[in-house]
Protein backbone atom coordinates (compact mmCIF):
# COMPACT_ATOMS: atom_id res chain seq x y z
CA UNK A 1 0.00 0.00 0.00
CA UNK A 2 2.79 2.44 0.90
CA UNK A 3 4.53 2.00 -2.45
CA UNK A 4 1.46 3.02 -4.46
CA UNK A 5 0.30 6.17 -2.73
CA UNK A 6 3.05 8.71 -3.24
CA UNK A 7 2.99 12.00 -5.05
CA UNK A 8 4.28 12.30 -8.59
CA UNK A 9 3.71 16.06 -8.86
CA UNK A 10 2.73 19.00 -6.71
CA UNK A 11 -1.01 19.61 -6.13
CA UNK A 12 -0.67 23.12 -7.58
CA UNK A 13 0.59 21.62 -10.86
CA UNK A 14 -2.69 19.77 -11.48
CA UNK A 15 -4.55 21.45 -14.41
CA UNK A 16 -7.64 23.29 -13.22
CA UNK A 17 -10.00 21.76 -15.87
CA UNK A 18 -9.02 18.26 -14.74
CA UNK A 19 -9.57 19.16 -11.08
CA UNK A 20 -12.98 20.69 -11.87
CA UNK A 21 -14.01 17.58 -13.83
CA UNK A 22 -13.07 15.29 -10.91
CA UNK A 23 -14.89 17.56 -8.45
CA UNK A 24 -18.07 17.38 -10.55
CA UNK A 25 -17.70 13.58 -10.93
CA UNK A 26 -17.40 13.15 -7.15
CA UNK A 27 -20.44 15.38 -6.63
CA UNK A 28 -22.46 13.17 -8.99
CA UNK A 29 -21.08 10.11 -7.18
CA UNK A 30 -22.40 11.51 -3.86
CA UNK A 31 -18.96 12.17 -2.35
CA UNK A 32 -18.34 15.91 -2.79
CA UNK A 33 -14.79 16.98 -2.02
CA UNK A 34 -12.95 20.26 -1.49
CA UNK A 35 -10.53 21.59 -4.14
CA UNK A 36 -7.59 20.85 -1.86
CA UNK A 37 -8.57 17.21 -1.47
CA UNK A 38 -9.12 16.87 -5.24
CA UNK A 39 -5.70 18.29 -6.04
CA UNK A 40 -3.99 16.12 -3.40
CA UNK A 41 -5.57 13.04 -4.98
CA UNK A 42 -4.65 14.00 -8.55
CA UNK A 43 -1.09 14.72 -7.43
CA UNK A 44 -0.72 10.93 -7.10
CA UNK A 45 -0.99 10.65 -10.90
CA UNK A 46 1.49 11.75 -13.53
CA UNK A 47 0.76 14.41 -16.15
CA UNK A 48 0.27 11.81 -18.87
CA UNK A 49 -2.64 10.27 -16.91
CA UNK A 50 -4.82 13.41 -17.19
CA UNK A 51 -6.50 12.19 -20.38
CA UNK A 52 -7.51 8.95 -18.59
CA UNK A 53 -9.00 11.04 -15.79
CA UNK A 54 -11.11 13.01 -18.28
CA UNK A 55 -12.25 9.79 -19.98
CA UNK A 56 -13.55 8.51 -16.63
CA UNK A 57 -15.16 11.76 -15.47
CA UNK A 58 -17.01 12.25 -18.77
CA UNK A 59 -19.12 9.16 -17.97
CA UNK A 60 -21.74 8.65 -15.27
CA UNK A 61 -20.51 7.06 -11.99
CA UNK A 62 -21.16 3.33 -11.89
CA UNK A 63 -21.23 3.21 -8.09
CA UNK A 64 -21.48 5.64 -5.21
CA UNK A 65 -19.97 7.05 -3.11
CA UNK A 66 -16.73 7.73 -5.01
CA UNK A 67 -14.32 10.44 -3.85
CA UNK A 68 -11.21 11.81 -5.61
CA UNK A 69 -8.91 9.15 -4.14
CA UNK A 70 -11.40 6.50 -5.29
CA UNK A 71 -11.13 7.94 -8.81
CA UNK A 72 -7.34 7.51 -8.65
CA UNK A 73 -7.81 3.97 -7.35
CA UNK A 74 -10.17 3.09 -10.23
CA UNK A 75 -7.69 4.43 -12.77
CA UNK A 76 -5.10 2.08 -11.28
CA UNK A 77 -7.28 -0.95 -11.99
CA UNK A 78 -9.50 -1.27 -8.91
CA UNK A 79 -13.11 -2.27 -9.57
CA UNK A 80 -15.69 0.49 -8.94
CA UNK A 81 -17.54 -1.75 -6.45
CA UNK A 82 -14.39 -2.22 -4.33
CA UNK A 83 -13.53 1.48 -4.58
CA UNK A 84 -17.03 2.38 -3.36
CA UNK A 85 -16.65 0.04 -0.38
CA UNK A 86 -13.27 1.54 0.45
CA UNK A 87 -14.79 5.03 0.26
CA UNK A 88 -17.52 4.05 2.67
CA UNK A 89 -15.21 2.47 5.27
CA UNK A 90 -12.72 5.37 5.41
CA UNK A 91 -9.89 3.66 3.56
CA UNK A 92 -9.04 6.74 1.52
CA UNK A 93 -8.76 8.95 4.60
CA UNK A 94 -5.80 6.77 5.63
CA UNK A 95 -4.43 7.02 2.08
CA UNK A 96 -4.63 10.80 2.12
CA UNK A 97 -2.82 11.04 5.46
CA UNK A 98 -0.19 8.56 4.27
CA UNK A 99 0.51 10.60 1.13
CA UNK A 100 0.84 13.77 3.19
CA UNK A 101 3.23 12.15 5.68
CA UNK A 102 5.37 10.71 2.88
CA UNK A 103 5.58 14.17 1.29
CA UNK A 104 6.63 15.76 4.58
CA UNK A 105 9.31 13.12 5.21
CA UNK A 106 10.69 13.37 1.69
CA UNK A 107 14.22 14.88 1.64
CA UNK A 108 14.27 18.55 0.62
CA UNK A 109 15.47 19.47 -2.82
CA UNK A 110 19.22 20.16 -2.93
CA UNK A 111 20.16 23.80 -2.91
CA UNK A 112 21.40 25.13 -6.25
CA UNK A 113 25.17 25.07 -6.53
CA UNK A 114 26.11 27.74 -8.98
CA UNK A 115 28.66 30.45 -9.32
CA UNK A 116 27.87 33.71 -7.64
CA UNK A 117 28.25 36.51 -10.10
CA UNK A 118 29.62 39.62 -8.49
CA UNK A 119 29.60 42.99 -10.11
CA UNK A 120 33.01 44.16 -11.29
CA UNK A 121 34.59 46.85 -9.17
CA UNK A 122 34.00 50.35 -10.37
CA UNK A 123 36.92 51.94 -12.18
CA UNK A 124 38.46 54.91 -10.38
CA UNK A 125 37.67 58.30 -11.78
CA UNK A 126 40.57 59.82 -13.71
CA UNK A 127 39.90 63.21 -12.18
CA UNK A 128 40.63 62.06 -8.61
CA UNK A 129 43.70 59.95 -7.88
CA UNK A 130 42.94 59.33 -4.20
CA UNK A 131 39.21 58.85 -3.54
CA UNK A 132 37.98 59.59 -0.03
CA UNK A 133 37.30 56.78 2.43
CA UNK A 134 33.50 57.27 2.36
CA UNK A 135 33.27 56.79 -1.39
CA UNK A 136 35.22 53.51 -1.18
CA UNK A 137 32.81 52.12 1.43
CA UNK A 138 29.80 53.13 -0.62
CA UNK A 139 31.25 51.43 -3.73
CA UNK A 140 31.84 48.16 -1.87
CA UNK A 141 28.33 48.19 -0.43
CA UNK A 142 26.82 48.82 -3.90
CA UNK A 143 28.81 45.89 -5.34
CA UNK A 144 27.56 43.54 -2.58
CA UNK A 145 23.94 44.64 -3.12
CA UNK A 146 24.25 44.10 -6.87
CA UNK A 147 25.67 40.62 -6.33
CA UNK A 148 22.88 39.68 -3.90
CA UNK A 149 20.24 41.01 -6.30
CA UNK A 150 21.63 39.00 -9.21
CA UNK A 151 21.91 35.87 -7.07
CA UNK A 152 18.28 36.18 -5.92
CA UNK A 153 17.12 36.68 -9.49
CA UNK A 154 18.74 33.51 -10.86
CA UNK A 155 17.91 31.31 -7.85
CA UNK A 156 14.93 28.88 -8.27
CA UNK A 157 11.71 29.87 -6.60
CA UNK A 158 9.46 27.52 -4.65
CA UNK A 159 5.73 28.17 -4.82
CA UNK A 160 3.78 28.13 -1.59
CA UNK A 161 0.76 25.76 -1.43
CA UNK A 162 -2.60 27.42 -1.93
CA UNK A 163 -4.91 27.82 1.02
CA UNK A 164 -8.06 25.71 1.12
CA UNK A 165 -10.88 27.46 -0.71
CA UNK A 166 -14.53 26.83 -1.41
CA UNK A 167 -15.62 24.14 -3.91
CA UNK A 168 -15.25 24.88 -7.57
CA UNK A 169 -18.96 25.47 -8.09
CA UNK A 170 -18.82 28.50 -5.77
CA UNK A 171 -15.74 30.07 -7.32
CA UNK A 172 -16.22 33.15 -9.44
CA UNK A 173 -14.22 33.44 -12.62
CA UNK A 174 -11.91 36.44 -12.52
CA UNK A 175 -10.48 37.76 -15.75
CA UNK A 176 -7.36 39.91 -15.69
CA UNK A 177 -7.50 40.65 -19.41
CA UNK A 178 -7.69 44.31 -20.25
CA UNK A 179 -11.03 45.32 -21.75
CA UNK A 180 -10.40 46.32 -25.35
CA UNK A 181 -12.59 48.78 -27.25
CA UNK A 182 -14.98 47.39 -29.83
CA UNK A 183 -13.72 47.46 -33.41
CA UNK A 184 -14.81 50.45 -35.47
CA UNK A 185 -14.64 51.60 -39.06
CA UNK A 186 -13.65 48.96 -41.57
CA UNK A 187 -12.90 46.50 -38.75
CA UNK A 188 -16.48 46.51 -37.47
CA UNK A 189 -18.08 43.05 -37.46
CA UNK A 190 -21.59 43.26 -38.90
CA UNK A 191 -23.94 40.31 -39.37
CA UNK A 192 -24.75 39.44 -42.96
CA UNK A 193 -28.11 40.82 -44.13
CA UNK A 194 -30.95 38.32 -44.20
CA UNK A 195 -32.61 37.39 -47.46
CA UNK A 196 -36.32 37.87 -48.07
CA UNK A 197 -38.89 35.22 -47.22
CA UNK A 198 -39.99 35.26 -50.86
CA UNK A 199 -36.77 33.47 -51.80
CA UNK A 200 -38.05 30.29 -50.15
CA UNK A 201 -41.27 30.48 -52.17
CA UNK A 202 -39.53 30.66 -55.55
CA UNK A 203 -38.30 27.68 -57.56
CA UNK A 204 -34.78 27.89 -56.13
CA UNK A 205 -36.28 27.74 -52.63
CA UNK A 206 -37.07 24.03 -53.04
CA UNK A 207 -33.40 23.15 -53.28
CA UNK A 208 -32.64 25.29 -50.22
CA UNK A 209 -35.37 23.58 -48.19
CA UNK A 210 -34.36 20.09 -49.30
CA UNK A 211 -30.76 20.75 -48.27
CA UNK A 212 -31.91 22.09 -44.89
CA UNK A 213 -34.23 19.11 -44.38
CA UNK A 214 -31.32 16.72 -44.81
CA UNK A 215 -29.48 18.40 -41.92
CA UNK A 216 -32.30 18.88 -39.37
CA UNK A 217 -34.51 16.31 -37.65
CA UNK A 218 -37.66 18.35 -37.01
CA UNK A 219 -39.32 21.63 -37.90
CA UNK A 220 -38.10 23.54 -34.85
CA UNK A 221 -34.47 22.81 -35.69
CA UNK A 222 -35.21 23.67 -39.34
CA UNK A 223 -36.78 26.98 -38.30
CA UNK A 224 -33.78 27.87 -36.11
CA UNK A 225 -31.39 27.13 -38.97
CA UNK A 226 -33.26 29.12 -41.63
CA UNK A 227 -34.13 32.08 -39.38
CA UNK A 228 -30.45 33.03 -39.33
CA UNK A 229 -30.53 33.61 -43.10
CA UNK A 230 -34.11 34.63 -43.99
CA UNK A 231 -36.72 37.04 -42.72
CA UNK A 232 -40.39 36.19 -42.38
CA UNK A 233 -43.45 37.80 -43.87
CA UNK A 234 -43.83 40.04 -40.78
CA UNK A 235 -40.30 40.37 -39.42
CA UNK A 236 -38.61 37.27 -38.01
CA UNK A 237 -39.15 33.97 -39.79
CA UNK A 238 -41.93 32.08 -38.01
CA UNK A 239 -43.22 28.53 -38.02
CA UNK A 240 -46.29 29.39 -40.20
CA UNK A 241 -43.96 30.93 -42.80
CA UNK A 242 -41.80 27.81 -42.85
CA UNK A 243 -44.76 25.43 -43.05
CA UNK A 244 -46.24 27.48 -45.90
CA UNK A 245 -43.00 27.24 -47.88
CA UNK A 246 -42.79 23.48 -47.27
CA UNK A 247 -46.37 22.93 -48.41
CA UNK A 248 -45.79 25.05 -51.51
CA UNK A 249 -42.94 22.75 -52.59
CA UNK A 250 -44.76 19.56 -51.42
CA UNK A 251 -42.14 18.80 -48.74
CA UNK A 252 -44.41 18.89 -45.70
CA UNK A 253 -45.43 15.23 -45.89
CA UNK A 254 -41.80 14.12 -46.05
CA UNK A 255 -40.95 16.17 -42.95
CA UNK A 256 -44.03 14.97 -41.06
CA UNK A 257 -43.27 11.31 -41.77
CA UNK A 258 -39.69 11.66 -40.57
CA UNK A 259 -40.77 13.55 -37.45
CA UNK A 260 -43.26 10.83 -36.49
CA UNK A 261 -40.68 8.07 -36.85
CA UNK A 262 -38.00 10.02 -35.00
CA UNK A 263 -40.29 11.01 -32.16
CA UNK A 264 -41.60 7.49 -31.51
CA UNK A 265 -38.07 6.08 -31.77
CA UNK A 266 -36.85 8.64 -29.23
CA UNK A 267 -39.63 7.75 -26.77
CA UNK A 268 -38.76 4.07 -27.13
CA UNK A 269 -35.03 4.67 -26.76
CA UNK A 270 -35.49 6.86 -23.67
CA UNK A 271 -37.97 4.35 -22.19
CA UNK A 272 -40.89 6.79 -22.11
CA UNK A 273 -39.10 9.62 -20.28
CA UNK A 274 -40.37 12.81 -21.90
CA UNK A 275 -37.64 14.97 -20.35
CA UNK A 276 -34.84 12.91 -21.87
CA UNK A 277 -36.69 12.79 -25.21
CA UNK A 278 -36.80 16.59 -25.31
CA UNK A 279 -33.10 16.76 -24.39
CA UNK A 280 -32.07 14.25 -27.06
CA UNK A 281 -34.01 16.12 -29.77
CA UNK A 282 -32.85 19.57 -28.68
CA UNK A 283 -36.36 20.72 -27.75
CA UNK A 284 -37.84 22.44 -24.75
CA UNK A 285 -40.68 20.59 -22.93
CA UNK A 286 -43.24 22.99 -24.37
CA UNK A 287 -41.89 22.53 -27.90
CA UNK A 288 -42.02 18.73 -27.47
CA UNK A 289 -45.68 18.85 -26.39
CA UNK A 290 -46.46 21.18 -29.27
CA UNK A 291 -44.77 18.86 -31.77
CA UNK A 292 -46.63 15.81 -30.43
CA UNK A 293 -49.90 17.73 -30.78
CA UNK A 294 -49.08 18.84 -34.34
CA UNK A 295 -48.30 15.27 -35.39
CA UNK A 296 -51.36 13.90 -33.49
CA UNK A 297 -49.23 11.34 -31.69
CA UNK A 298 -50.82 11.65 -28.25
CA UNK A 299 -52.24 8.12 -28.30
CA UNK A 300 -49.02 6.51 -29.59
CA UNK A 301 -46.86 8.38 -27.08
CA UNK A 302 -49.11 7.46 -24.16
CA UNK A 303 -49.04 3.84 -25.34
CA UNK A 304 -45.24 3.81 -25.23
CA UNK A 305 -45.20 5.44 -21.80
CA UNK A 306 -47.78 2.98 -20.42
CA UNK A 307 -45.71 0.06 -21.67
CA UNK A 308 -42.67 1.24 -19.74
CA UNK A 309 -44.81 2.06 -16.72
CA UNK A 310 -46.02 -1.53 -16.61
CA UNK A 311 -42.49 -2.75 -17.13
CA UNK A 312 -41.18 -0.67 -14.20
CA UNK A 313 -44.00 -1.73 -11.88
CA UNK A 314 -43.85 -5.39 -12.93
CA UNK A 315 -40.09 -5.91 -12.65
CA UNK A 316 -39.54 -9.29 -11.02
CA UNK A 317 -35.90 -9.22 -9.98
CA UNK A 318 -35.21 -7.42 -6.72
CA UNK A 319 -31.97 -5.86 -7.98
CA UNK A 320 -33.75 -4.10 -10.82
CA UNK A 321 -36.42 -2.73 -8.49
CA UNK A 322 -33.81 -1.47 -6.04
CA UNK A 323 -31.91 0.18 -8.89
CA UNK A 324 -35.08 1.89 -10.13
CA UNK A 325 -35.62 3.31 -6.65
CA UNK A 326 -32.58 5.53 -7.13
CA UNK A 327 -33.89 6.96 -10.43
CA UNK A 328 -36.30 9.49 -8.97
CA UNK A 329 -36.51 11.71 -12.04
CA UNK A 330 -37.31 8.79 -14.33
CA UNK A 331 -40.08 7.50 -12.06
CA UNK A 332 -41.50 11.01 -11.64
CA UNK A 333 -41.42 11.52 -15.41
CA UNK A 334 -43.40 8.32 -15.90
CA UNK A 335 -45.84 9.42 -13.18
CA UNK A 336 -45.43 6.27 -11.05
CA UNK A 337 -42.99 7.41 -8.36
CA UNK A 338 -45.46 7.31 -5.46
CA UNK A 339 -47.02 4.02 -6.54
CA UNK A 340 -43.67 2.35 -7.13
CA UNK A 341 -42.27 3.57 -3.79
CA UNK A 342 -45.27 2.29 -1.83
CA UNK A 343 -45.12 -1.13 -3.52
CA UNK A 344 -41.39 -1.48 -2.84
CA UNK A 345 -41.76 -0.32 0.78
CA UNK A 346 -44.36 -3.00 1.45
CA UNK A 347 -42.20 -5.63 -0.21
CA UNK A 348 -39.09 -4.65 1.78
CA UNK A 349 -41.08 -4.72 5.01
CA UNK A 350 -42.17 -8.31 4.28
CA UNK A 351 -38.62 -9.38 3.37
CA UNK A 352 -37.17 -7.80 6.50
CA UNK A 353 -39.85 -9.33 8.71
CA UNK A 354 -38.96 -12.80 7.42
CA UNK A 355 -35.22 -12.42 8.18
CA UNK A 356 -35.56 -10.41 11.39
CA UNK A 357 -35.50 -13.31 13.91
CA UNK A 358 -32.10 -14.57 12.73
CA UNK A 359 -30.41 -11.16 12.31
CA UNK A 360 -28.19 -9.42 14.85
CA UNK A 361 -27.77 -5.98 13.32
CA UNK A 362 -28.94 -4.05 10.28
CA UNK A 363 -25.97 -4.94 8.01
CA UNK A 364 -26.50 -8.61 8.85
CA UNK A 365 -30.19 -8.28 8.02
CA UNK A 366 -29.36 -6.67 4.68
CA UNK A 367 -26.82 -9.39 3.94
CA UNK A 368 -29.39 -12.13 4.61
CA UNK A 369 -31.93 -10.46 2.29
CA UNK A 370 -29.28 -9.90 -0.38
CA UNK A 371 -28.10 -13.53 -0.33
CA UNK A 372 -31.61 -14.92 -0.45
CA UNK A 373 -32.71 -12.81 -3.43
CA UNK A 374 -29.41 -12.36 -5.28
CA UNK A 375 -29.17 -8.60 -4.78
CA UNK A 376 -26.19 -6.47 -3.68
CA UNK A 377 -26.09 -5.76 0.05
CA UNK A 378 -25.35 -2.09 -0.58
CA UNK A 379 -28.53 -1.67 -2.65
CA UNK A 380 -30.62 -3.34 0.05
CA UNK A 381 -29.20 -1.09 2.77
CA UNK A 382 -29.65 2.03 0.63
CA UNK A 383 -33.26 1.06 -0.15
CA UNK A 384 -34.10 0.59 3.54
CA UNK A 385 -32.68 4.01 4.35
CA UNK A 386 -34.40 5.73 1.42
CA UNK A 387 -37.74 4.12 2.22
CA UNK A 388 -37.48 5.19 5.89
CA UNK A 389 -37.36 1.64 7.28
CA UNK A 390 -33.83 1.51 8.66
CA UNK A 391 -34.48 3.32 11.95
CA UNK A 392 -37.47 1.15 12.86
CA UNK A 393 -35.58 -2.03 11.99
CA UNK A 394 -32.63 -0.98 14.17
CA UNK A 395 -34.98 -0.52 17.14
CA UNK A 396 -36.57 -3.92 16.52
CA UNK A 397 -33.18 -5.60 16.28
CA UNK A 398 -32.03 -3.92 19.49
CA UNK A 399 -35.16 -4.94 21.33
CA UNK A 400 -34.83 -8.50 20.00
CA UNK A 401 -31.20 -8.77 21.10
CA UNK A 402 -31.99 -7.42 24.60
CA UNK A 403 -34.89 -9.87 24.95
CA UNK A 404 -32.89 -12.90 23.76
CA UNK A 405 -29.80 -12.14 25.89
CA UNK A 406 -29.63 -13.98 29.27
Amino acid sequence: MTSLWHRRRQPDDVPTPVAVAVSDFCRRAKAAATPTEVREALALLADEDDFRVRSLTDTEPERSPLGPFAVVDILRGTAPELASQRQGCGYYEVVRELARVREEKAPPAPAPTGLTFAAPPAAPSPSSETPPEGSTARAGKSARQAAETLQSRIAPRRREPLAETEPYEAEESVSFKRALPKPRGRFTQVAAPKASYQTLLHVEGKGILESALAQNEHRFALLKSLSEQYNGAKGELGLPDLEGALQRHELMDRLTSRERQGLLAAYTEQRGAAGRVAWSLGLSPSELQRLVSMLQLQAEVEGVRERFQREALGTRHLTQRLDLLGRDKYLADLGIKKRFTEMLRKEMEDLARGELPDAVDLPGLCLAIARKHGAPQELVLRALERLGLSEGLRKQLLAHSNHSSP
